[in-house]
């Protein structure tokens, strides 16, 4: 049994803790939670008190606070084991191991490198991980792929899904007593069940990261042309190490003028047809393939909101993908505020780009 404790700001109703940062890591290894308590940084008897109550009867009690807040954690931790810290991060005792993790990426690596492996060796057995990604499945396709997956797990594994702006990830998570068969069973049910939206299976990873890959192992290289998306689609792209050997340039032409000036798109089409259209989306990725110098081509125009477009309504939005053989055009409408029916088409695209090129 596991649990942990955040500490947050509560002079600063409006700062936030990455948390579920260093979570999803104790999660991703095998460690499994059973209650997040969330108290005042200062308060410190307060802290005491409930690191002596949550790691009494539990094997791991996990800290968790921003980085500035670490050295006084870890002096109340201290203070509720009996024991000074020997390691950086960690305190281990007969009874249970305590840690102090910094919120966000450096505390999940802390947890990846360090806290899990400790883990491991305490209880004797080491968990690994499946992780399948997929791009847009439709919620109940993902519970009946769950449902099965947990008819033949019969118990001896966890699944566990996320979801947000599309991504569905779903986390096999077994130790090393589970039969193999059943574990590879698990994970060809649920990628076999979601197949046609899965862009990732193994240890996890962004679609961005796949089309990266994708193009790299294939030598092609991408383009962007983004009207609503902002440019996060290229954006997503660069983010990836590495994405200079692939990515040649990314076009944010919102006005109509600059879609018909960097783009070819005809004025007569954004007369008649308008910038949110599938034609217009045709004709921008169409121009950048016309230039002869990318491979793969993106392009996005659409309604991120928060008022429609005369008739055309929040969320619609049209996304082409084109190739020196053609270019296909998608229309979605998708549900949400601005900022989940961008970050949504963003994935959507990304998407698309990959299963043109894999």
């Amino acid at each position: 049994m596991y649990a942990a404790i955040v500490l947050f700001n509560n002079r600063n109703p409006l700062s936030a803790v990455d948390y579920p940062a260093v979570t999803d890591a104790l999660l991703a290894g095998g460690v499994f939670l059973d209650e997040i308590a969330f108290l005042p940084y200062d308060a410190p008897s307060e802290v005491v008190a409930s690191l002596g109550r949550l790691s009494s009867g539990r094997d791991g009690l996990f800290l968790i606070c921003d980085r500035v807040l670490v050295p006084s954690a870890k002096e109340a931790v201290s203070q509720a084991a009996g024991a000074e810290f020997t390691e950086d991060a960690l305190l281990e005792s007969k009874e249970c191991l305590f840690a102090v993790l910094p919120a966000g990426k450096r505390g999940a690596e802390i947890v990846r490198t360090e806290t899990v492996p400790r883990v491991d060796r305490r209880r004797g057995r080491r968990y690994s991980r499946v992780v399948i990604g997929a791009i847009g499945a439709p919620e109940q396709l993902v519970r009946t792929a769950l449902a099965s997956a947990a008819e033949i797990a019969e118990g001896k594994l966890t699944l566990h899904a996320t979801e947000e702006y599309a991504c569905t990830q779903v986390e096999i998570l077994y130790d090393d007593a589970t039969p193999k068969m059943i574990s590879d069973e698990v994970v060809r049910t649920v990628a076999s069940t979601l197949e046609e939206f899965v862009y990732s299976v193994g240890e996890g990873g962004t679609v961005a990261e796949r089309l990266c890959e994708c193009l790299k192992l294939h030598r092609l290289t991408l383009s962007t042309a983004e009207s609503f998306t902002g440019g996060g689609v290229g954006g997503a792209v660069v983010a990836v190490p590495g994405a200079s050997a692939v990515f040649r340039e990314g076009i944010n032409a919102y006005a109509g003028e600059a879609k018909a000036e960097r783009l070819g798109v005809k004025e007569e089409t954004l007369r008649s047809k308008g910038a949110v259209s599938d034609e217009t989306a045709y004709e921008m990725a169409a121009g950048l393939i016309r230039g002869g110098k990318c491979d793969l081509a993106i392009a996005t125009t659409g309604v991120a909101g928060p008022d429609p477009d005369g008739e055309k309504p929040v969320g619609l939005c049209y996304i082409a993908i084109g190739t020196r053989e053609m270019v296909r055009v998608y229309r979605h409408i998708l549900q949400g505020d601005r900022e989940t029916i961008t970050k949504t088409a963003i994935n959507l695209a990304l998407f698309q780009g990959l299963k043109a090129v894999r």
